[in-house]
């Protein structure tokens, strides 16, 4: 068996234990939709930046393990928490999220997420916290 840390050949993989067929079929800008607990088992940010690689845009999850939400946010992929999505939506569903007020609108309606406090949206558009870090320090150098 080889190993590898390659994030695009890591990213072909995506996914590939709940739906062997995920990583072909996913598209750029496209959402997950989970359940509860989200991310339970993956305590390394390499889960959610394969998500982030795949071309995911953002999770929407009934929830998610706690070190999961922490990564997501260090690498910059967007989550949000939404319980009754899950049960709201079929795959192939059009979905836009609101990423200022969480409101997620579906073809079944509006659904409220919680939103994504502004620092957090920070860490999202700097795409993490070690590129955030160093557009930061960047800055105070000036």
């Amino acid at each position: 068996k080889s190993r590898t840390l390659d994030i695009n050949e890591l990213a072909k993989h995506v996914m590939e234990d709940a739906d062997p067929t995920f990583a072909e079929r996913v598209a750029p800008g496209d959402f997950v939709v989970a359940g509860s607990n989200f991310g339970c088992g993956s305590s390394r940010e390499t889960a959610p930046l394969v998500i982030k690689a795949a071309g995911v845009s953002a999770v929407l999850a009934k929830g998610f393990a706690r070190i999961f939400f922490r990564n997501a946010f260090n690498i910059g992929l967007p989550i949000f928490e939404c319980p009754e999505l899950f049960e709201n939506v079929r795959e192939g569903d059009e979905i836009e999220v609101d990423t200022e007020t969480g409101r997620i609108r579906t073809g079944k309606g509006e659904f409220a997420a919680n939103p994504i406090p502004p620092f957090m949206r920070e860490l999202i558009d700097a795409g993490g916290l070690v590129e955030w870090t160093r557009k930061k320090m960047a800055a105070g150098r000036k």
